[in-house]
């Protein structure tokens, strides 16, 4: 089931519209300060809409509006479906009712039902009963399913077949539906139960004998996502076969909607923005596209409570040295290599964290093959334990000759207990890094929780504490 050579279409499309375009955000600039409302209409009709959505959307709510309403309703509808949500909402507060319904009414339905979730409850029931029957339903279907579900993320706009029909009657069919469908592409066959039997392509109706029919001609071999899947895992599977849309269907087994490749785009996007955030500390909303629409509160408010906690879990490692006071007085080069020992351990359990993380996201392990990635984690870091052994090795017995140290007490034997400490630590940084993910997914929760300045304070306490009871186990003290 895969869209290669459709996708190639969409591509080719999308671009020749990009390449004729010739708008620019100062020429808006200046048809808006002229008001020429014959200047707009023809704007809106040559440019493609998610290039009005960005020209537009820096400008005050009145003016975006007024933009807005030259283009026909259908388009209005398309241009405010790529607004981001919070602009969304903004706009909708200077709406009046009539263009507010006119909106939903021309919206795609996984757009509408988007945004109906974000309104006040107030304002949605009131705009409900000038729907349609069939338009108030299908929001309330659409909004029925939990937020981040393959439920939540499909469409119902997609098209179904019966077994029965031939070839010829299917594609007339397709002509019919097609101008209010979001994808012909693909067509459904179902049986009176609505469960899905298998699927065509256009391409495998176009190709078939006029008289044979879709039973005879369907895929049975269907990929499909269940309600209540995950949004991502739905996504990665439109990525992983090469899908132009994914079926999902009920626990009956009934076809109940589709998630569009766009679609799967967006939340593979916002999949990876969360994941990132989270991996740096940051709280939130993790919505992409979002840092020039934030405040510097709300980035404030999203980085300080990590920050603060993190900064108090740090004085443990002030500590930890405050207590070997004595043994740096005496042994000045080990402070030297603190520096050092941090930004290693950090730099070498952020990587194996990193890796780990992005694997349990694209579902190339699990938490049950723990064993197998530790011993993974551990082989390299002791590859590059011993590299970096080797270098601070080398930089005390060039660099080390100056330094104060116990008359007792060679420079080599210095060198091997810095070396052999600082070995250890890229080891156990390592291991470290691959545990805690592994750890946190095992109890269902996000990987990415594990944030690297959370992991950078763990490693740099335990860094710490084998650094100084490894240098005085070799030195004797």
């Amino acid at each position: 089931m895969t869209g290669g050579g459709d996708s190639i279409d969409t591509a080719v499309i999308a671009l020749t519209l990009l390449m004729e375009d010739q708008s620019d955000p100062q020429d808006l600039a200046e048809i808006l300060l002229a008001a020429d409302e014959m200047k707009l209409r023809s704007y809106c009709i040559n440019t493609p809409p998610v290039l009005i959505a960005d020209q537009v959307s820096s400008l005050p709510w009145d003016e975006v509006w007024f933009v807005l309403r030259h283009a026909t309703p259908e388009t209005r509808a398309e241009i405010f479906s790529h607004f981001a949500p919070d602009i969304q909402l903004d706009l909708v507060e200077i709406l009046s009712r009539e263009d507010l319904i006119s909106l939903f009414t021309h919206m795609s339905p996984d757009d509408r039902a988007d945004l109906y979730k974000q309104l006040p409850e107030e304002r949605g029931e009131s705009i409900l009963p000038a729907l349609a029957q069939a338009e108030r339903e299908d929001i309330r279907r659409l909004t029925a399913y939990e937020e981040g579900t393959a439920g939540a993320a499909m469409t119902s706009d997609y098209v179904t077949l019966p077994p029965n029909l031939t070839a010829l009657q299917a594609i007339d069919h397709l002509r019919v539906v097609a101008p209010d469908k979001e994808t012909i592409y693909y067509a459904y066959v179902v049986d009176q139960q609505r469960r899905l039997m298998g699927f065509v392509s256009l391409k495998d109706l176009i190709l078939a004998p006029r008289d044979r029919v879709v039973e005879q001609i369907m895929k049975l071999e269907v990929v499909y996502a269940v309600v209540d899947d995950d949004q991502e895992h739905a996504a990665r599977k439109i990525q992983k076969f090469d899908l132009l849309a994914l079926p999902v269907v009920d626990h009956s087994e009934a076809l109940v909607g589709i998630i569009t490749h766009d679609d799967a785009i967006d939340i593979i996007t916002q999949e990876q923005t969360e994941d990132m955030e989270k991996l740096m500390a940051i709280s939130g909303r993790h919505e992409a596209r979002a840092y020039m629409r934030t405040s510097v509160w709300e980035h404030f408010r999203n980085r300080a409570v990590w920050v603060a906690g993190l900064a108090i879990l740090g004085l443990v490692s002030g500590f930890i040295v405050q207590s070997f006071e004595g043994f740096l007085i005496q042994f000045a080069i080990f402070a030297a290599f603190m520096p050092m020992l941090a930004d290693t351990g950090g730099n070498t359990g952020s990587q194996s964290a990193s890796l780990v993380i992005r694997a349990l996201a694209l579902n190339e392990i699990k938490p049950r093959d723990a064993l197998r990635v530790v011993m993974k984690e551990v082989g390299v870091g002791i590859f590059l334990g011993m590299l970096l052994a080797l270098l601070a090795f080398g930089r005390v017995m060039l660099m080390g000759g100056g330094s104060t140290i116990p008359e007792d007490v060679r420079l080599i034997q210095v060198a091997i207990a810095i070396a052999t400490a600082l070995g250890i630590q890229v080891v156990s940084a390592t291991t470290i890094g691959a545990l805690l993910p592994l750890t946190v997914a095992r109890f269902n929760r996000d990987p990415a929780l594990i944030a690297s300045p959370a992991l950078t304070t763990i490693v740099d306490i335990t860094g710490l504490l084998i650094y100084f009871y490894t240098a005085r186990f070799m030195l004797g003290l």
